[in-house]
């Protein structure tokens, strides 16, 4: 389906979104970090006023927009010191069950997630042996007469318990038995709800303090046993539904580094405008101004990308190139912003009322995380440039 913007004024929305976030000013975003909780105040606004679920059909109760209008909403919330990873799963997660999910599936769920009755926030995909090979992953669904039964351990599990819906990765095919490694693995949507209910035991969880405020933790399932309805589209080829999402969550993780990109621009510009040291403004020395105007345009570059790779993406054309490139180039020029921004600081810079350092340990992950850079950089050599494959 080609998604329709001319109905949708983005710059409206920007300065929609851009409003509400002045509900959520640094303090708030500062005081959670402080003590690693969920901003589950923040998350149930957004949901209230329809942000969360800008990516689902407007039959299903949501507002029918496409990946140019979630951009706006996630680059907004980091531009404005905000973090996305307490709602940001839901809109990346939502592809896999739009394009391979049943209407069944789709009429029990996504009225009730539009609505915020449902919250529909964890996927669990990676395993601590698997990575980035995620064919190697080992936890397995074993199929009954009457559904699956699933064991096996995840890692990097984020807000499960803060989710009623679990998006799952896993074996039903053993490895050794399929003639490609990627297939074999299948895609869940599991109702959390029913299994806290009547199989807590089938679920440990161990939440994992990081770096800054994620909501993260490790799972072991341990004999869960899950219906036949579970299964998102065919049995065995749910690589292949993770793979299509991929590409949308590139493009969404690159408007939260684009954000956050501004927002080290905008407060490293703001401190060199007002700090005097040797009875001159620090911008005017060109040690401090030249960073953050190299800074701002590799973040303009980056922004020029990830608009092209949305577009393409709405347009049902193919944007693996573009995609991976907004990731990568949105990630760099977000760190290399940080480092202008801190350096702009000086000593403040670590001080954490003035938020950098908090900023600046929230955007180290986008090199890392979906997917480590150096993946992308395989991908454009193989894919694109047509070179060997490099792993």
């Amino acid at each position: 389906m080609v998604v329709k913007h001319d109905e949708v004024d983005v710059e409206t929305l920007r300065s929609e979104v851009r409003e509400l976030l002045r509900e959520f000013p640094n303090k708030y975003w500062r005081d959670l970090d402080l003590i690693r909780e969920y901003p589950y105040e923040f998350v149930n606004t957004l949901t209230e006023k329809g942000y969360l679920s800008v990516l689902i059909p407007e039959k299903y109760g949501g507002k029918g927009y496409g990946i140019t209008e979630a951009n706006v909403v996630l680059e907004e919330i980091h531009r404005n010191g905000g973090h996305a990873a307490g709602c940001h799963a839901q809109m990346y997660t939502m592809g896999a069950l739009l394009k391979h999910g049943s209407e069944a599936q789709k009429k029990e769920y996504l009225p009730g997630i539009a609505k915020g009755d449902i919250r529909f926030q964890s996927f669990s995909i990676t395993e601590p042996q698997a990575g980035s090979n995620t064919s190697a992953i080992e936890t397995e669904a074993v199929k009954t007469s009457d559904g699956y039964v699933v064991n096996g351990h995840k890692n990097w599990t984020s807000r499960i318990e803060q989710s009623d819906l679990l998006m799952l990765l896993a074996r039903t095919t053993p490895l050794e038995q399929v003639e490609k490694k990627t297939d074999g693995i299948s895609l869940f949507l599991i109702d959390l709800r029913e299994v806290r209910a009547n199989q807590p035991d089938s679920l440990a969880i161990e939440p994992v303090r990081a770096m800054f405020n994620y909501a993260t933790n490790k799972i072991w399932y341990k004999d869960m046993q899950i219906p036949k309805k579970a299964l998102i589209g065919e049995e065995g080829k749910g690589f292949k539904y993770v793979l299509d999402g991929m590409n949308a969550e590139r493009i969404l993780l690159a408007s939260e580094a684009i954000g956050d990109g501004y927002f080290f621009i905008d407060q490293a510009t703001n401190y060199a405008n007002e700090r005097e040291v040797f009875n001159r403004k620090i911008g005017s020395n060109q040690g401090i101004q030249f960073p953050i105007a190299k800074a701002y345009a590799n973040v303009k570059a980056a922004e020029a990308i990830r608009d092209r790779a949305a577009t393409k993406f709405d347009q049902n054309e193919k944007c693996g190139e573009e995609a991976n490139m907004a990731k990568y180039l949105a990630s760099e020029s977000s760190w290399e912003a940080a480092n202008a921004c801190i350096n702009t600081f000086g000593g403040n810079g670590f001080v954490d009322e003035y938020d950098v350092e908090r900023k600046f340990r929230e955007t180290r992950m986008y090199q890392v995380a979906p997917v480590n850079n150096n993946m992308i950089l395989s991908y454009l050599g193989q894919h694109v440039l047509k070179m060997p494959r490099s792993y």
